[in-house]
């Protein structure tokens, strides 16, 4: 069976990439736009996101800064990489969320099939990125 295709947002922010940086990549800058947390930008560091469905266990997997950071999530796979690429005073920055099964297979947190939740992951990542993690580093 097709596993499911990654989540991936991209948007341009009106923010130079160390303001960006620091935003994606430190657990106060974290929680401000995403999930309370206790990150640490070191590959292996374990930690966790306080998620609606209760603490997520998350471990570091890759800190190139300012440029990209990645980390496991939860127990069924998933992996979210953040990739931030200077564009004068601007910053891109692209949000990918991969990992998923097939459509079918039922996440046993939410006890939903896997497209189901990506579904609703696709909605609320729209909303993290392109306006809370706007509002983080614009205002």
């Amino acid at each position: 069976m097709e596993h499911l295709p990654d989540i991936e947002k991209t948007v341009v922010l009106e923010a130079p990439i160390q303001k960006v940086w620091r935003t994606v990549s430190t657990a106060e800058g974290i929680a401000v736009w995403f999930m309370p947390n206790d990150f640490k930008p070191v590959i292996g560091h374990e930690f966790h996101v306080q998620s609606p469905f209760g603490p997520s266990p998350c471990k570091v997997l890759e800190v190139d800064e300012p440029h990209r950071l990645s980390f496991s999530w939860d127990t069924d796979g998933w992996v979210v990489t953040f990739t931030l690429r200077e564009m004068e005073d601007k910053t891109e920055f692209t949000m990918i969320h991969s990992g998923w099964k097939e459509s079918e297979h039922i996440l046993p947190k939410a006890g939903e099939k896997a497209s189901v939740v990506r579904d609703k992951m696709n909605g609320g990542w729209e909303g993290i990125v392109r306006d809370r993690l706007r509002k983080a580093v614009e205002e």
